[in-house]
């Protein structure tokens, strides 16, 4: 029997893309080979750069570094916060929190591209998103996270009640790991946000930490 997590294509076994990836809170010289690294894995679906407090021509270079790395590996690029970025990079789409903005004006911006919403653990927030047309809609922070320690906290009634009557693709975020995310999976989440578990493990390099969500 093939896993949930895997699909069968002509006969051979591929990893389903259930992986939503977010940068580091920086990057270096070595991020982009490692970038490369894990991709070549399959199972990402989205890649989100995350980076806060740049100056915008520094930005640019690494977003058009980046865009190689994920079009050769066939990964959607998503750039966090800033819709007017996403739009003049030529980005997928942009993921918005509560405070980053109009959705509506993203979506004029943006077109058919993608838009992300942060909806927390509110019912609400996730009935709002779906009107205003959101592509996805994120619930978080499931778990203690490094990448937003102080994050408001999600339960998993949030995922089931979801699941019942939101048809947009789910994204859990907040301390997902190897251990928690197929419970994550189970209750109705499509794909996992990880950041912390890739780039800052401290038993495993990034191609092998990846390699645990299978």
């Amino acid at each position: 029997m093939v896993s949930k997590t895997r699909k069968r294509v002509n006969g051979l076994i591929q990893l389903k893309k259930l992986v939503y990836l977010i940068s580091p809170s920086k990057i270096n010289k070595k991020f982009y080979s490692r970038l490369d690294a894990v991709l070549s894995y399959g199972n990402v679906k989205f890649f989100q750069l995350r980076l806060k407090k740049i100056e915008i021509s520094k930005f640019i270079k690494i977003i058009n570094k980046i865009k190689k790395i994920i079009s050769k590996h066939k990964v959607k690029f998503i750039i966090n916060d800033n819709f007017m970025v996403a739009s003049k990079s030529k980005a997928d789409g942009c993921h918005m929190g509560q405070l980053d903005g109009s959705v509506k004006i993203a979506k004029k911006v943006l077109k058919n591209k993608i838009i992300g919403i942060t909806c927390h653990n509110s019912k609400i927030l996730a009935k709002k998103a779906v009107k205003d047309k959101a592509s996805y809609l994120a619930f978080g922070s499931f778990f203690k996270s490094k990448l937003k320690p102080n994050a408001k906290k999600a339960n998993l009634s949030i995922l089931k009640w979801s699941k019942k009557n939101i048809k947009k693709p789910i994204v859990v975020i907040g301390g997902v790991n190897n251990l928690n995310y197929k419970r994550l999976i189970k209750f109705g989440a499509k794909y996992i946000a990880i950041s912390s578990y890739i780039w800052d493990n401290p038993k495993l390099k990034p191609e092998l930490a990846i390699r645990k969500f299978k």
